[in-house]
């Protein structure tokens, strides 16, 4: 019997074009596929010993028809392809609509109400890369103390601002401030604090970033856990992005090899429940930054550490590993693309050699983990339970 579920996200690790990429205009994104294709020196046999190549449309790379694992690929159901959106709907909601964005800036009267509230001023107010906005704003806001406000692609206001200008904590009430503004209509999926440190010229984000999700609008697979008595363990953003809602315990680590480490520690440790993981790096530093070589190399670090979390899995665990979305460092846009997310299951008790092909939804995944756990719910989604469990386990 499977009593712990091991989630982990590799954040923005595509597996290829949805049907509908084009309307949000990443015809031709395929993230993981592009990597191979276009990265130096670059393999995962780890990852490839558990099937991540024999997912449907990665044949032309497959190098053995033999893997330890069951494996599918997902369509993504809600509108969107944003962080919030696909962790929401891994973990069973799937949106109707999209949360919304602001290509030409926020409102006038959004902008007002916001610089009232935080008797600050504000600078931007447009869509830009993270990096380039501080290297072109940075001084002004240092010499004003005025924040740098900004979006993207994807439904998120962000707010830059120096950790010496403006202290940590006091940019996080300010992020909070702004939650409670973007509601309803104008209810952004995250607003982000997103410090930096540094001189003109050489000003660098910290590590220091931290998101500020919408609630859920209903319970969520970790409700579920959590409500039926075991634990629900969230590392890296996690915590974020469900707003602490279902989470038992939290580990807000920064960087890839923090929420390794933290999740092999977790994993060692004896309890039932699911651990949950986001591992960053790949979409915010490398994805964003179309930085094809770094992206492919934090893989690389991953596929090097895969061995490690696997020999410390007990025999009543299950490891499903699966990304949110894709954003793929090999074409034009540096934004989130629309694509399938892989999907692993592996365990002592999971099938081999299994390929589920193509399944309807991110939301197979919590609806399966909550059935192998024997948690009553009504999630969307379709429990693949029975097509990944070995005959009499």
């Amino acid at each position: 019997m499977i009593k712990r579920a091991v989630l982990i996200v590799l954040d923005s690790v595509g597996a290829g074009e949805l049907p509908d990429a084009a309307e949000y205009g990443d015809e031709g994104s395929n993230t993981l596929k592009n990597i191979y294709k276009h990265a130096e020196n670059f393999s995962l046999p780890n990852l490839e010993k558990l099937g991540i190549l024999n997912i449907d449309g990665f044949e032309d790379l497959k190098k053995s028809d033999s893997f330890n694992g069951s494996v599918a690929k997902c369509n993504e159901k809600s509108k969107g392809k944003d962080t919030t959106t696909g962790h929401w709907e891994i973990s069973g909601l799937i949106l109707d609509k999209p949360f919304p964005t602001y290509s030409n800036g926020f409102p006038k009267e959004i902008i007002e109400e916001f610089e009232k509230r935080i008797g600050r001023k504000t600078l931007g107010n447009c869509t830009a890369s993270g990096t380039e906005i501080i290297k072109e704003l940075g001084r002004e806001h240092v010499e004003t103390g005025n924040l740098i406000v900004y979006t993207s692609a994807d439904s998120v206001f962000q707010i830059a601002a120096h950790e010496d200008i403006v202290p940590l904590e006091e940019l996080y009430n300010i992020c909070r401030i702004a939650r409670e503004i973007l509601q309803g209509e104008h209810g952004v999926g995250r607003v982000i604090a997103r410090p930096f440190i540094g001189e003109e010229g050489n000003y660098v984000r910290t590590g220091n970033r931290k998101d500020f999700s919408l609630e859920p609008y209903k319970d969520t697979m970790l409700d579920f856990v959590k409500n039926s008595g075991r634990e629900v363990c969230a590392i890296g953003k996690i915590e974020d992005i469900f707003v602490n809602k279902g989470i038992t315990r939290s580990n807000h680590t920064t960087n890839n090899e923090e929420g390794i480490e933290a999740t092999i520690d977790l994993i060692k440790e004896d309890f039932e429940g699911l651990i949950f993981t986001n591992l960053v790096d790949f979409d915010m530093i490398y994805g964003h930054r179309n930085n094809v070589q770094g992206y492919a190399d934090a893989l690389m670090y991953f596929d090097n550490k895969l061995p490690e979390i696997l020999d410390n899995l007990k025999s009543d665990d299950i490891l499903i590993i699966t990304a949110d979305h894709g954003c793929d460092p090999t074409t034009v846009s540096t934004d989130h693309s629309r694509e399938y997310i892989p999907l692993i299951f592996y365990g002592k008790n999971i099938k081999e050699n299994n390929n589920l092909g193509i399944l309807d939804t991110y939301a197979s995944i919590g609806k399966t983990i909550l059935d192998i756990l024997s948690i009553e719910n009504d999630l969307e989604g379709i429990s693949v339970k029975n097509q990944i469990i070995v005959s009499g386990k």
